[in-house]
């Protein structure tokens, strides 16, 4: 019996609605159905008193969730898909991301096509876009206290009211460096168009096989985003006596202590995207960002008598 996956926000009732009827619709077919909600791949918080409060990576995986599952059909926003990845890589799960809330950046198709959708993918006919995710973790002396995927970028900033701050950061073989900003974001190409935009980082394209640093308020005109391999570790410091945050992927995280130190490195578990085309990545930039839209002349001008 073929085994498919489900995993939906349930705190949309659309969502919730419709992982329902593709539930009864999958298993009168012959499969096996396995249902999960993002909330298990959502990270949390750690508190001042208690850094340590993450799952092991791998511990994110859904119950029955596992190398027989041929797909995944993830029903949400952009926040689902990127909690349902840290619940399907590990496994190796391909997903199909159905957009059911507001921007919808990183999903494949809409609920009003979903019909069609699931023609196309019962019947082998799609591809797979793999993704590149990080590996976050979190050291103090040689303790592991915090790690999880990461599909977007992590953040380390400072708290609220507190004064701008100083981060060492080693890339690889190459000697550190000292910024001083409100924070670093450090991005993959899937999020270049999130945080890292914002910040003033480039867009980059999926395929290409780099990451990305990018400042935040730096405190000086050559602190500019910096592009470089994926095939290098990165090590954050803090070089500043406060307490920092560091938020992965906009949903979870952790405090930083001096003492701390922040490693990132990309993952071996990549996301794999469900395309039921060949993905135009410039078609996404000017549909949901505005990007290369064609110039409109502005109206003539009227002649004053």
């Amino acid at each position: 019996m073929p085994k498919a996956g489900i995993i939906y926000n349930d705190i949309k009732p659309t969502a919730i609605e419709v992982a329902g009827e593709l539930e009864e619709k999958l298993t009168a077919l012959g499969w096996e159905v396995c249902k999960a909600t993002g909330v298990g791949g959502i990270l949390g918080y750690s508190r001042p008193e208690q850094p340590v409060c993450a799952a092991k990576i791998e511990q994110l995986i859904p119950p029955n969730f596992d190398t027989n599952v041929k797909f995944a059909i993830v029903l949400g926003g952009d926040g689902t898909v990127l909690s349902g990845f840290r619940q399907l890589a590990p496994c190796g799960i391909p997903a199909l991301t159905v957009n059911t809330g507001h921007m919808g950046f990183l999903t494949e198709t809409y609920i009003n096509q979903l019909p069609q959708a699931i023609e196309k993918l019962l019947a082998g006919d799609y591809a797979i876009e793999e993704r590149s995710m990080l590996q976050i973790r979190v050291f103090r002396s040689n303790t592991l206290l915090w790690e999880a995927l990461c599909l977007n970028e992590m953040v380390v900033h400072r708290q609220p009211l507190t004064s701008m701050c100083h981060f060492e950061i080693e890339i690889g073989r190459h000697a550190p460096v000292d910024i001083a900003a409100d924070g670093v974001i450090i991005s993959t190409p899937t999020g270049s168009t999130a945080y890292s935009l914002s910040a003033g980082g480039p867009v980059v394209t999926p395929n290409v096989p780099v990451l990305q640093l990018a400042p935040i308020c730096p405190h000086s005109l050559a602190s500019r985003a910096l592009v470089f391999s994926e095939t290098e570790i990165v090590k954050i410091m803090p070089a500043t006596p406060n307490q920092l945050v560091m938020v992965v992927d906009g949903n979870g995280g952790c405090y930083i202590f001096p003492e701390d130190r922040i490693e990132i490195s990309r993952s071996h578990y990549p996301a794999r995207f469900i395309r039921l085309s060949t993905p135009e990545f410039f078609r996404i930039l000017r549909e949901k960002l505005g990007w290369g839209l064609p110039h409109i002349a502005k109206p003539n001008s009227v002649e004053l008598p």
